[in-house]
């Protein structure tokens, strides 16, 4: 049922380290969520763009390496589109996502506290009503345990490259944008001088 302690161990380090960079992404704070909804402050997508592509890299060499194992979900239909609404609702009201939530909680954000407090609420909730929940949710569509990998036939190693390649060209576009944006802007002490 358990995996073993090397690997218990490993996935215990690995979270830590995730809510470090987390923390010091700045990704836990509430300001910078709420400039994301607005489309003013990308460092959210950043940060978590990045992690999906350190971790897609990550784990599959951990599983190639028996220092990890895959737990595929099933891909149930009702079950994404109920998530996805919970997810949205619980974002947009509360400006936190779960991870953001806990790194935060850690940071002693009373707000954070709230919400972890509320998420632990809403999975007793679904606990407690899921077996009215499940046959809805499975009658909407149960694909099994599947990937992309399988369903393409392809190695999961092509998917990772093409994660690979997507975030480089990501952070490369936004390396040029910042540097027309620095091009664009005069040096601080022309902007200064106006003001003299």
């Amino acid at each position: 049922m358990f995996d073993s302690p090397t690997k218990l161990a490993l996935g215990l380090l690995t979270g830590i380290f995730f809510g470090f960079l987390l923390q010091k992404g700045r990704v836990a704070k509430f300001e910078v969520i709420v400039g994301q909804f607005l489309f003013k402050d990308w460092t959210v997508v950043k940060m978590m763009g990045t992690a999906v592509v350190v971790g897609a890299v990550g784990v599959y060499a951990l599983v190639a390496a028996d220092m990890a194992s895959l737990h595929i979900r099933p891909a149930l239909l009702g079950g994404v589109l109920l998530g996805a609404v919970c997810f949205g609702i619980g974002m947009a009201v509360f400006g936190y996502c779960p991870g953001t939530s806990v790194a935060g909680c850690g940071e002693g954000r009373r707000d954070a506290m709230v919400g972890v407090l509320g998420m632990f609420a809403g999975a007793a909730l679904f606990v407690a009503l899921y077996e009215q929940l499940a046959p809805v949710i499975k009658s909407l569509g149960d694909w099994g345990k599947i990937t992309l990998p399988e369903v393409t036939h392809t190695s999961p190693w092509l998917w990772v490259t093409v994660l690979v390649a997507g975030g480089g060209a990501a952070l490369l576009y936004d390396r040029w944008q910042h540097r027309n944006r620095s091009a664009l802007s005069p040096p601080l002490s022309e902007r200064s001088s106006d003001y003299r």
